[in-house]
């Protein structure tokens, strides 16, 4: 999407598509002032009628040897910003995701498990879903962290905590050859 013309004048002159009833925010490594001013255009036009709706709100992603990028939830916090209203998360930490999968394919949560990196998302959908969760160590979070929440009296901080950690994903490898 770009501008057209400099002036924000100019910028209400892009033309809008009629049929659009939401504006999903995801990842988006080309995500722009330009796209930023067409999304909330759509929400003021389509009002409460038109869905936000964000992907996930992770809000850094993390690289090899420590480094990191800002992640979906900057965008999706942008967006929401501008609107003056929250988007619905359709991915982790939101169980959405989860009911819909188990819905179609009859996922027994008493026999799955949940492994991830994150005890903000992935850790704390797999508890909310009753399944067992296995944390990884290969991303962002420290097992000191882990042992904060599960040193704290606060229920909220339990729901942080894994059943489970590994140091990294190639420790299960052994386990599934089996």
């Amino acid at each position: 999407a770009a501008l057209p013309g400099p002036a924000p004048s100019d910028w209400l002159q892009a033309p809008l598509d009629p049929a659009v009833r939401a504006v999903l925010v995801g990842f988006d490594e080309h995500f722009s002032y330009a796209k930023l001013c067409q999304a909330l255009r759509y929400l003021l036009r389509g009002g409460p009628d038109c869905l936000l709706v964000g992907t996930n709100r992770d809000h850094r992603l993390p690289l090899e040897g420590g480094a990191g990028i800002p992640g979906t939830g900057c965008l999706v916090k942008a967006v929401e910003t501008a609107a003056q209203r929250e988007a619905f998360i359709v991915g982790k930490p939101n169980r959405f995701m989860f009911d819909c999968v188990a819905g179609e394919f009859q996922v027994d949560p008493a026999r799955t498990i949940m492994v991830g990196d994150r005890l903000d998302t992935d850790i704390l959908m797999g508890n909310s879903c009753g399944l067992t969760t296995l944390l990884t160590l290969t991303g962002v979070t420290a097992l000191d962290e882990v042992r904060g929440h599960q040193d704290s009296g606060c229920a909220a901080r339990h729901s942080l905590v894994p059943d489970y950690y590994v140091d990294s994903i190639a420790d299960l490898l052994p386990v599934l050859e089996e």
